[in-house]
């Protein structure tokens, strides 16, 4: 995918779960919180959660050893650390076009492996949580298993649990999710919370029944840092289940994680720590766009 002559660009468009990607291969251009912002209009671009940018071979960013390195934005112009659901999109493209079945992608957060487990699904290895209040980052120690945010006019917020997936997540469990949650109005106040200095993204979450093979699954919305409400958020999701382990909501360190777009395989690996997310990855369409 490459850009044409002038300032008509090729892109490819991807969702995961109906958080939507704009995929942009475009060497000549500094990737460009604007651009992306424009791109990702609605109603007078294409339209778009996240804006990824592709590197040319040798740029910085993901470290050694990587088949492909990429920078995002977020439509707010804001630029991402990581994406769980976009890193999908990406390693699959890469797949398709190499006929791989494994790639490494380098972003801003450092170096994912991931690997093919059937067409359309990919397996990302999305590293060790952060979980000291450093790693988030908070704007001062506090414990990021149980962290109030009390001054804000909120009935029945519970505590915080703070991960960072590569980029920060606060997680907050409830009895149900639809009921108990006003997500447009909490959200974008504890996204932009003081003790946030990154900001964050927002989950809220409950534990539901087992599934019919009896497995743990978890409900779960989200508030994306720079986005606003979405269909689903891949770190996201990886953090819940880590946040569920933390606090002891769930017995295993497996689960299904059920978001308004679809559903998660997300396990936090015992023997090295490390988060593994299955998922699907799709293409929506390509075309040309003039700047």
């Amino acid at each position: 995918m490459t850009s044409e002559t002038g300032k008509i660009l090729h892109f490819q468009k991807m969702q995961a779960l109906g958080n939507d990607f704009i995929l942009l291969d475009a060497p000549e251009l500094a990737p460009s919180g604007a651009l992306a912002a424009r791109l990702a209009d609605r109603k007078r671009g294409i339209g778009a959660d996240q804006v990824v940018f592709f590197l040319p071979p040798g740029k910085e960013g993901g470290g050694e050893g990587v088949d492909v390195r990429v920078r995002m934005f977020n439509a707010d112009a804001s630029e991402l650390e990581a994406c769980g659901n976009a890193t999908r999109c990406i390693a699959r493209r890469f797949m398709d076009e190499t006929g791989r079945t494994d790639c490494r992608i380098g972003t801003v957060a450092g170096s994912l492996e991931c690997r093919r487990v059937s067409q359309d699904t990919i397996a990302v290895d999305m590293g060790a949580p952060g979980l000291n209040w450093s790693d988030i980052p908070l704007a001062r120690e506090a414990d990021t298993a149980a962290l109030d945010l009390v001054d804000l006019p909120f009935p029945g917020l519970p505590p915080a649990v703070c991960v960072n997936m590569g980029n920060p997540h606060a997680v907050f469990f409830v009895g149900d999710v639809e009921r108990d949650v006003p997500l447009a109005e909490w959200g974008p106040r504890i996204e932009t919370h003081p003790l946030f200095p990154a900001r964050t993204n927002v989950e809220f979450a409950s534990v539901l029944p087992p599934g019919p093979d009896g497995e743990t699954r978890i409900r779960m919305r989200v508030w994306e840092r720079g986005t606003g409400i979405t269909e689903a958020c891949g770190s996201g999701a990886c953090a819940t289940l880590v946040a569920a382990v933390r606090t002891k909501q769930i017995a295993n360190r497996r689960a299904i994680i059920a978001m308004d777009g679809g559903d998660l395989d997300i396990e936090w690996r015992a023997q090295d720590e490390h988060v593994l997310m299955t998922g699907s990855a799709d293409y929506v369409f390509e075309g040309r766009i003039g700047l």
